[in-house]
């Protein structure tokens, strides 16, 4: 019993208890996809004849790195690509997003993002923000961007206007610094299809991020050209240290990993370190890791629903990642919820989570993020900007018990506080 070893107020107990229990339906929805996609992810490893003799890690150049190529591999039946390349010195999404952008567009080209203003860290790599920082802008690369509608769903009529001409039409997955919703898989297939309309020749990108294996297909399946993503979220399992993947048409994939390494060098250079073993366990158990941060998220929605809080999206939705939203109103109740996250976790509970101005970001933004790995946002997460709504962006959860635990705490955070009540409870 959580009584046991936390100070947890016995009313709030008895809601998340109700909470649990009207999550059930979500729950069971959940698992049903993981065991699909553990099938999936086991089938790979299977036909790809994955053996130990791939975990050893390569040096200097990383010339012949089976492990390296089976990796790539893997990843690419996973995710239903023809190739990927997935490498450990990717040091984030965003860095996996920019090779694969400046793998793929020339100067006098068109990038359209037509899901709206991509994440905040992306400003600056397209040149809508900063100057003479050697983004796309400064190589001559023009951007045109197709905003959502009121709804925060895909104006289509928008899209199709603006990749007229566009050589990339690039699309985000979640939601971001936003309460838009995520965007389905069967969602973006339509988004595809719009485009090609237009533009048959145009090149599909997807950031995937926090995407991987919520739903049973990725985005490659209903016809985008490239995925890209990071291994300290969803498809490195919470065990992959560090690293990103971008999978996809193969010919775009080569051209991608000419960007990463060098003309001519591509995927057959680059050493593995010892990191070969992180990153094909990761996968392995990504699809049960991503389960549990869906199952946290979910019971989080619910309470949070529950104590009178708009919740983005509700518990019960289809989801297609692992992101929720919980409009808590006030800077206080950013600060408060995320400093309450932080004492449930494993790593730095004992730290006090404050704003600051995070590089890559315009306005402070405060993070809780007591993980094993540095920024793991598959480990139980909040961060928000402080900004209107004063909405907090939750993420991760690596085991369903001990990310319950963290909400709950951010919960007795804020009721301690008394930025929430439960007396009508």
């Amino acid at each position: 019993m959580l009584e046991q070893f936390f100070s947890i107020d016995q009313k709030l107990l008895a809601l998340a208890k109700q909470a649990e229990q009207e999550a059930k339906p979500a729950f069971d929805r959940i698992d049903e996809i993981a065991a699909h996609n553990e099938a999936k992810v086991l089938k790979a490893f299977i036909d790809n004849h994955v053996s130990e003799s791939h975990f050893v890690g390569s040096t200097g150049y990383g010339y012949g790195d089976r492990g390296r190529e089976v990796l790539d591999a893997v990843f690419a039946q996973a995710l239903g690509a023809e190739d990927a390349l997935v490498r450990h010195n990717f040091v984030s999404g965003t860095h996996a997003l920019t090779v694969a952008l400046f793998g793929v567009l020339r100067a006098g080209d068109i990038l359209a993002s037509i899901t709206g203003k991509p994440y905040d860290t992306m400003e600056e790599v397209i040149g809508i923000r900063g100057e003479g920082n050697g983004s796309l802008k400064d190589f001559g690369v023009d951007y045109v961007q197709a905003d959502l509608s009121e709804a925060g769903e895909p104006d289509f009529e928008a899209i199709r206007s603006a990749v007229k001409g566009a050589k990339v039409a690039y699309i985000q997955r979640s939601r971001g610094y936003s309460l838009r919703p995520s965007l389905t898989v069967e969602k973006i297939g339509e988004i595809v299809r719009a485009v090609r309309e237009v533009n048959p020749d145009a090149i599909v990108l997807v950031d995937n991020c926090y995407g991987e294996f919520v739903e049973k297909e990725e985005p490659l399946a209903v016809g985008a050209d490239l995925i890209v993503g990071s291994l300290i979220k969803n498809a490195g399992g919470a065990i992959a240290q560090t690293g990103g993947y971008i999978a996809g048409r193969k010919d775009l994939v080569e051209l991608c990993s000419y960007r990463l390494t060098a003309p001519g060098c591509g995927k057959e250079v680059g050493c593995t370190l010892n990191q070969s073993r992180g990153m094909f366990m990761g996968l392995f158990f990504a699809p049960s890791v991503v389960a549990s941060a869906l199952k946290t998220s979910c019971f989080a929605l619910k309470l949070f629903e529950k104590l009178g809080f708009e919740v983005y999206p509700r518990c019960g939705d289809v989801r297609t990642d692992i992101i929720a939203a919980i409009r808590l109103g006030t800077p206080e109740g950013l600060i408060a919820f995320c400093q309450g996250i932080q004492k449930g976790s494993p790593v730095d509970a004992f730290v006090a989570p404050e704003p600051w101005d995070m590089p890559g970001y315009e306005s402070e933004v405060i993070m809780a993020a007591g993980a094993f790995t540095m920024g793991a946002s598959i480990e139980l997460s909040a961060d928000a900007p402080l900004k209107e709504p004063y909405a907090v962006w939750l993420q991760g959860g690596i085991t369903y018990n001990s990310g319950k635990t963290g909400i709950l705490l951010a919960a007795q955070s804020m009721l301690e506080k008394n930025l929430i009540s439960l007396e009508s409870e």
